[in-house]
């Protein structure tokens, strides 16, 4: 990834439970029709997925996943000569055969929690990764999540992760953070981490934040009510604004062409990095 402006990650999910329905790309023909409008719409990084991690999602085996990523990734990386492709695994067996196929991104959203090897296995690719905070497994993350202080908790766990990596080998020029919005956290502790954003950007080469159509945005849009991701765009757009300005390197999205041109009026007003 390149630094400079805000780049935007669009997300295509290899799966059929991901909380996103309409974005929900189960075969090879409907992932690669998604991931030709997000290139078109302006998607500077792709980021591949075949395992939900939405709350209460059920464990995929780590064959099943690399089947349905690593055709797409092969055949991405041939339709697309220069895309950025990202591959979205907690489990290095996927990672090391979606980096051998084109990808050149790690994203894992429990950040080496889960699977030991992966840190050996960046090292050992030369891959970058993006390091995400997580608390338990995405099927137990919101059982009663606490934290006394989020903002410094979250900042001390990803610290120890990013820490683990570089022991391993990776450069600390290749490691990106995640703080994790909506990965074991309540609706305050992901407004605390948001508004307190630039706590994060030492870590590592850049922050990288996840926030689309995530619940607690419905949570604050219809207080009391239930929303469906469909109805979290506005919501959204407004989160990625506020990551941008609080020093956002890179926003992970659903809606690519909408979130690139919110980003451009951040870019006309507030140099890009610098925070608050």
């Amino acid at each position: 990834m390149s630094e400079g402006r805000v780049l935007v990650m669009g997300i295509l999910n290899l799966t059929s439970d991901s909380f996103h329905a309409q974005t929900r790309t189960p075969d090879l023909t409907t992932a690669l029709a998604r991931a030709r409008a997000l290139v078109d719409e302006g998607a500077d990084i792709v980021d591949v997925g075949g395992e939900s991690t939405r709350p209460g999602a059920v464990p995929v085996a780590a064959a099943d996943e690399a089947a349905r990523v690593v055709p797409v990734v092969r055949t991405l990386a041939a339709t697309f000569p220069g895309l950025v492709i990202s591959v979205d695994t907690t489990k290095a067996s996927v990672a090391g055969e979606a980096l051998r196929a084109g990808a050149t991104i790690v994203n894992d959203v429990s950040g080496g929690r889960l699977d030991p090897a992966m840190a050996g296995l960046v090292a050992s690719q030369g891959a970058e990764v993006v390091l995400g905070h997580m608390r338990g497994t995405p099927a137990t993350m919101q059982n009663a999540p606490r934290y006394d202080d989020a903002v410094a908790e979250v900042a001390s766990e990803l610290g120890a992760a990013v820490d683990a990596f570089v022991m391993a080998g990776v450069s600390r020029e290749r490691i990106w953070v995640d703080p994790g919005f909506g990965f074991g956290k309540r609706l305050a502790d992901n407004l605390a981490l948001l508004a307190d954003l630039g706590r994060f950007r030492g870590l590592g080469r850049g922050v990288v934040v996840g926030l689309s159509r995530k619940r607690f945005l419905g949570d604050l849009i219809r207080p009391g009510a239930s929303s469906e991701p469909e109805e979290r765009l506005a919501g959204s757009l407004a989160a990625a604004v506020i990551a941008a300005m609080k020093g956002a390197s890179v926003v992970r999205t659903h809606d690519v062409r909408a979130t690139r041109e919110a980003l451009a009026v951040v870019a006309a007003i507030a140099p890009c990095g610098a925070g608050a």
